[in-house]
This record gives structure tokens, sequence and C-alpha cells, in this order.
């Protein structure tokens, strides 16, 4: 009879706890997404069809003797540090890669089809800039997280052909973003500010034009600005902030001022660390107002991109120095952000 009694009261306890294990909600996993900038300094192929002949130091028979060889090294090292972008949680690399210093689309056609990479199966966004040399911005994306819905291209009226402004708008692991890729006029022949400061207004233009149309989306602006976070182009025209705490709705935060700070730079010259290469984010973004929150940013300053010995030691290991053949990388190293998101 006891043991009768005992296991009605099993029965009933199992019925009441029943509903309540069934009304537990699921549980929640964190996605990271990573965001990528990579100047590929003078991704140039070996066929001379520049109208204006700007790109013949780039063919066999001109200053660089760029020939297939040295144009597969080229691509083979490129898709190597590319495929050096990954993490614990972004085993597959980063979800976009903007990219500047590129002749063509066909450059980005063969990059990704290098064998380091190919199995990502990133995709090609490519825009013809007027830009006197022929270069021009770009995005990779991986299909498996970022699904692009329009792209607009935006010209920079400074009074001498330069490189247009892309916008690709898209869902990045569902959630609305918009990143515009820039290469912003360079500091060569005693250039002042003006063209950089006109460049970050055309940027800051499109960033709030994207918000009039969707208040929630996350704005993500990247690309090889020629400025350091601190100059007045980023941090007075773009009016992107040091602080998260500094930043208001609407506005824009700069996860790289700080890097730049502890003198972590992308780019040297002279012996002076620059931060040039950088990816700025929106309120929404460093919030998580659309699902995406900002998680950290890095220079991506590995060691095989530096050069190991001589004068230059611990400088990006570059393609060519002083004119010789170098076998290198790039001239700058690649940025990074990351965004999480909560999904069930």
């Amino acid at each position: 009879m006891n043991n009768l009694r005992r296991l009605l009261t099993l029965l009933l306890a199992a019925v009441c706890i029943a509903p309540a294990v069934a009304q537990q909600p699921p549980k929640k996993r964190m996605l990271t997404f990573g965001v990528a900038f990579y100047n590929l300094e003078n991704l140039f192929d070996t066929i001379p069809n520049n109208p204006l002949g700007r790109d013949l130091e780039f063919t066999p028979g001109g200053d660089n003797r760029w020939d297939s060889n040295k144009y597969r090294t080229k691509l083979h090292n490129l898709a190597y540090a590319i495929s050096q972008m990954t993490t614990s949680v972004t085993p597959m690399g980063p979800a976009c890669i903007g990219v500047s210093e590129i002749e063509n689309r066909s450059v980005l056609d063969d990059l990704v089809k290098e064998e380091a990479i190919k199995d990502w199966n990133l995709q090609v966004i490519h825009h013809d800039s007027p830009d006197l040399r022929g270069v021009d911005v770009g995005l990779l994306y991986n299909p498996r997280f970022f699904k692009p819905i329009n792209v607009t291209n935006h010209h920079l009226d400074i009074g001498y052909p330069t490189r247009d402004q892309m916008c690709v708008t898209g869902l990045l692991g569902g959630s609305r973003v918009g990143i515009i890729v820039n290469h912003w006029p360079s500091r060569r022949g005693g250039r002042s500010g003006d063209s950089r400061s006109a460049a970050a207004r055309l940027s800051k233009h499109i960033a709030d034009s994207l918000l009039a149309t969707d208040p929630k989306m996350g704005v993500i602006i990247m690309g090889d600005l020629n400025d350091d976070p601190s100059d007045k182009s980023c941090a007075e025209v773009l009016g992107a902030v040091k602080k998260p705490a500094d930043c208001r709705p609407g506005g824009l935060y700069n996860p790289f001022w700080v890097k730049l700070d502890k003198g972590i730079g992308s780019y040297i010259y002279r012996g002076q660390w620059d931060l040039f290469d950088q990816i700025i984010i929106n309120y929404n973004l460093l919030h998580g107002d659309n699902g995406l929150k900002f998680h950290g940013a890095e220079v991506l300053n590995k060691e095989f991109l530096k050069q190991s010995d001589g004068q230059y030691k611990g400088y990006p290991r570059r393609t060519f120095s002083g004119g010789a053949w170098q076998g290198g990388y790039s001239d700058h190293f690649p940025t990074e952000i990351f965004l999480t998101k909560e999904v069930k």
C-alpha cells in the first residue's frame, strides 16, 4: 500500500512539473559576424586597358615588369592573408570585406578563385570609377551571411577624377545594414585636407540618406580614408566620436581612434604610424538597435604580413619597395570589426 501511495505521488509530481518544463523558452545563441576592410595595394592585371595609359607600369613591358608570375604571386599572397582572417567564432572569415586599389572586376574574380579561399564562395560587387589611375573600390561577401539588396555609386566632385563611393545595402545575419566603401583622395602632392573633408561630407550624406529611409538601419563607413580618426574629416565632418558614451542617436562611433592612441596603425610613412584604414559604425550598431551589436575592432597586423628584418622591420610587407619587387602583400594592414546577434 505504501509503495502504491509513493508511486501515485511521483506520478502527480511529474504531471505538475511537465507543463512548467514545456513552457521554458528555447535557449538563445550568439552569432558573430566579421566585417573587414583591406587596401590591396595596386591589384592590377597584366593587360594595358587604361585609356590614358595609367596602368602601363603594371604590364610586362612597364617599369614594374608586371608579368603573370608576379600577378599570380600577388593573388596567392592576398588570398592567403584573407584566409587568415578567421577566429573561433568566425571560422569562415569575415561576412563582408571592403577592398580598394583594384583595377577592375576581373582581378577580384581571380582573387576569390584562389585555392586558399575558394571554398568560402565569396561573391564580388564592383563598379568602375573615373579615377585617373584606374583604381576602384569593391566588396567581397559570403552569401551564407550577407544578402545584398541594392548597390549605388556616388561621385565625389573635387575638381579632378577620383574614386566613387560605393554603398551596398543588404541583410547581414538577417539585419538590415548599409556598407559605404571608400578610398578617399591621397595626401600626395601637398594637397590639403579639403578634398578628404568633401569625401567625408559625401559619406555623411549617404549615411543620413540611409537612416532617412530606415531609422533602425545599421550603417558602416569603411575604407582607406587617407586621414586618421582624429583628423578633421573624420572627427569633425563625419562627427565619428572616440568614446561610445559620446555617440548619440543618428551619430557615428569610430572604434579605431583608441587603437591609434595606443600606437597601433595600419599604414606607416617615415616611421610614423597612421590608421587610415577605418571601419566606422552608427549608433544603431553600437547599441544593437537593429539586432546587430558592436563587439570589437582589430588591426590585423599579423606577423606574416610584416617585414621580418632590415631597416623596415615591422612595416607592412609590400609588393614593391623602392621600385624593387618584394613579393609581399600590401603596404596596408587589414582592419576588422565584429558584430554579434542573439538568435533562437
